[in-house]
């Protein structure tokens, strides 16, 4: 065989073995990868209240959710940019990156299921008034999704940090869909002017005009057109949100049944009101006219 760079040469003359090397294991510190992941402090983050074996998967697949909600409104808050500066492209790939960290956030819920009522409530107890409703963390994503609440900023005020100022500026600014609403206006589409101008720190409603433009998109696009994986992109989003609930819903089902969830919120009648509301709707209701 020859090399394509030097047709004259054998592969072996112009590529010779490497170096034989061994990974450095002295350090006078930390190891560097410690350093950067800091995985020595999140190992340390598991603090149990009890003995009960269950009580630290609970926390600690908790613990990697909140990670992905951080996660995921860090990803929208770039797409946001990308979109106010007409990247698309940019916006696009940020986007269905988002759209993949749901297969890991989804999937933690699968180390829920073993947990039977009996299971819950040999810890549920210790926790107290600690409830997933008080997660200012995922409280963000809901915001940058379009469902807004004031009454949903209260139990944030005195967060550690400067996550409550965050969450008031991802209440009070427009969320992910007005940023792609008003970039399909700037290019051409026929976005109501009362949904541009709206009040962005309530929750987003459905609108007929609205409707209107996406049935427009789909019908200007083909498969592989920017503006159809747009569409696409944010349906595959809002279904995967969706799912997330979804299976929260069914791990609480399985946990507690109808119990009053911990810290006095409603539990499972919560979680079924708030399964039915859809991100991004008129991209769902466009589709029985397309």
């Amino acid at each position: 065989m020859t090399s394509r760079r030097n047709p004259g040469k054998k592969l072996s003359e112009t590529s010779p073995p490497a170096a034989h090397s061994t990974p450095k294991v002295e350090f006078a510190e930390t190891t560097p990868y410690d350093a950067y992941v800091r995985a020595s402090t999140l190992a340390d983050l598991q603090r149990t209240a009890t003995n009960v074996p269950g009580e630290y998967m609970f926390l600690v697949c908790s613990q990697i959710m909140e990670l992905y909600f951080n996660l995921l409104a860090f990803e929208w808050r770039n797409a946001q940019k990308a979109l106010r500066g007409d990247d698309l492209g940019e916006a696009l790939v940020t986007l269905r990156r988002s759209v993949d960290h749901f297969t890991a956030l989804n999937g933690s819920w699968v180390s829920f299921r073993w947990m039977t009522p009996a299971d819950f409530n040999a810890f549920r107890e210790e926790l107290g008034e600690a409830s997933g409703f008080q997660s200012f963390l995922y409280r963000h994503v809901e915001f940058l999704l379009g469902y807004k609440d004031p009454a949903l900023l209260r139990p944030h005020k005195h967060v550690a940090g400067d996550h409550y100022q965050r969450l008031q500026e991802a209440f009070a600014e427009p969320t992910l869909y007005d940023d792609v609403l008003a970039y399909l206006s700037r290019h051409g589409f026929d976005v109501p002017t009362e949904v541009l101008a709206r009040d962005t720190s309530t929750t987003y409603e459905a609108h007929d005009g609205v409707e209107d433009v996406w049935v427009a998109v789909y019908g200007q696009t083909e498969h592989g057109d920017p503006l159809r994986d747009l569409a696409e992109l944010l349906t595959d989003l809002a279904e995967a949100f969706s799912d997330w609930r979804y299976r929260h819903l069914m791990a609480v089902r399985r946990s507690m049944g109808a119990k009053i969830g911990t810290g006095g919120s409603a539990g499972v009648t919560w979680l079924e009101r708030s399964l039915v509301r859809q991100a991004f709707p008129e991209l769902w209701s466009a589709r029985t006219r397309i």
